[in-house]
């Protein structure tokens, strides 16, 4: 199973027996399943549309939908808590090339201290999407929903610290839990390209860190590979499904770090069609075409 089983069309099945006949006694055949869909179906994948348009109340009231009728799902929760950590993105511009290919930036978080960032309803939303999946996977540590929730809840919370918090140690103990998660996640369910978000953006940030700070996370077995990663971007962007918009705004940031023109340009263009009220999309293409091209952009 993978995230887009939560919101599956489920067969629910009603096998009745037949009326059994005096004599001579026959064996009781089933009727054939009666199929509905769920009423879920679809719910999550409207919510994420709305994140993506920045349209963050709106996907919580789908996501909010979604937990009432799966309350024991953690993925519903983990939807939630992405929302109010991409808004928070959105809010401190960090899905921007203003902010990704400024080292001190990238490397260092966005302005304001811990305080004046937190953000309680992330962390909550997160811890509980936490707390539901390690009690499904206490009795089925092969439950692949849960290890996509507890993927995404440890690489957010990641970024959180990181970020939002620059709490340094703690988001690299929870880059480590994601790559872990995401591991088991993809031995379970090979095709769960969402997985591969936590590991690409990982080995990516890593990769771009100075020696000297890669040097203390070799230790821990973390060396950090800005191919790799932009691979394993590649991979949740091509074939991911809630986190493929989130994965393409990524690779096309990395993009233009390693000056691989083409490849964000060609990513930037589809958000923008895809999107079209989501105006960072078209503002980055924009701003990519000047840098490219040297002519100022008046809308910019």
């Amino acid at each position: 199973m993978y995230l887009a089983a939560a919101v599956s069309v489920a067969a629910l099945c009603a096998p009745c027996c037949a009326a059994q006949r005096q004599s001579p006694p026959e064996t009781p055949t089933p009727e054939q399943p009666s199929m509905k869909a769920d009423p879920a179906s679809g719910v999550l994948d409207s919510g994420f549309r709305d994140l993506y348009e920045l349209k963050f109340q709106g996907a919580r009231t789908d996501f909010a939908s979604y937990q009432k009728l799966h309350p024991n799902d953690p993925l519903g929760k983990a939807a939630e808590a992405a929302s109010y950590l991409y808004e928070q993105f959105s809010e401190k511009g960090v899905l921007t090339s203003n902010f990704f290919l400024d080292d001190s930036k990238l490397l260092g978080g966005v302005e304001g201290d811990a305080a004046e960032n937190r953000n309680s309803a992330f962390l909550k939303a997160n811890h509980e999407t936490r707390h539901i999946a390690e009690q499904h996977l206490k009795t089925d540590p092969q439950d692949a929903d849960s290890l996509l929730a507890l993927t995404m809840a440890d690489g957010m919370e990641s970024d959180y610290d990181a970020l939002i918090e620059k709490k340094q140690l703690a988001s690299i103990s929870f880059m480590r839990k994601a790559e872990s998660d995401a591991k088991n996640l993809l031995a379970v369910d090979p095709s769960a390209d969402d997985a591969y978000v936590a590991l690409g953006a990982s080995n990516y940030i890593i990769g771009c860190m100075p020696v000297y700070k890669r040097a203390f996370l070799w230790f821990g077995g973390m060396h950090g590979d800005r191919a790799r990663g932009m691979k394993q971007l590649a991979s949740a962007a091509n074939h991911g499904r809630y986190l493929k918009p989130f994965a393409k705004i990524l690779l096309a940031l990395a993009a233009e770090r390693e000056h691989e023109t083409s490849l964000a340009r060609g990513l930037l263009s589809e958000l923008a069609h895809q999107f079209p009220e989501n105006p960072l999309f078209a503002h980055e293409l924009a701003l990519l075409e000047e840098r490219v091209t040297g002519k100022k952009c008046n809308d910019c």
